[in-house]
């Protein structure tokens, strides 16, 4: 059993390399002060709320690593309880590799970026299909998204931690910039206008 939520990241292998590397020392004081979330709190839901798109990490079960883009209207990665997170999973390449994955292994990670206020969130724990559960699926669907809701994925907490900015780029989506572009569009062609009368006046 695990003494720190950190555990599941922090391997025995990965503390000896913290030591040798000079940082386990500040880790350990990350630990003892209580250390990485296990639970969905207020912070995480309002964090949820403003990602459109997320990436999920998930293995075979011969260990092999598989990253996977989701995307979808904004906020549909949803806090369903205390403990446990669930998205609605729609129709794409029909390659099923995610599906295939957690069936024969459970264990998946959650890597949540916010490239535009430079965040991420890494949450780690366990994942399942859900196909036959009509109340969750209505709940996860958004009637003004154009995907069609396939299946549930219901992923269990076992930890999250919030990452540090550094090295990220920040992005920004195009429904944010295209109202800013308009706006100096519009502004441009009225001094335009005001230009050519002037000119014209003149």
């Amino acid at each position: 059993m695990a003494d720190y939520p950190s555990d599941i990241a922090f391997t025995r292998s990965v503390k000896t390399i913290q030591a040798q590397k000079g940082s386990r020392t500040a880790y350990h004081k990350m630990e003892e002060r209580g250390g990485w979330q296990t639970s969905v709190t207020t912070d995480l839901k309002d964090y949820l709320s403003r990602l459109d798109m997320f990436y999920l990490g998930t293995s075979n079960a011969d260990g092999q690593p598989y990253i996977q883009y989701r995307g979808g209207p904004t906020g549909f990665l949803q806090g369903i309880d205390e403990n446990t997170l669930a998205f609605a999973d729609f129709g794409g390449n029909r390659q099923y590799i995610t599906l295939g994955n957690l069936q024969d292994n459970p264990k998946a990670f959650l890597f949540l970026m916010d490239y535009e206020n430079r965040q991420r969130i890494k949450v780690w724990g366990t994942a399942r299909v859900v196909e036959d559960d009509p109340q969750l699926l209505e709940r996860l669907a958004d009637p003004s998204y154009p995907g069609k809701v396939e299946r549930a994925i219901v992923f269990t907490i076992e930890a999250w931690d919030v990452n540090c900015p550094q090295h990220i780029h920040p992005r920004v989506r195009v429904d944010r910039v295209e109202p800013v572009i308009a706006g100096l569009e519009n502004r441009i062609a009225e001094l335009e206008a005001k230009l050519a009368a002037y000119e014209t006046a003149d």
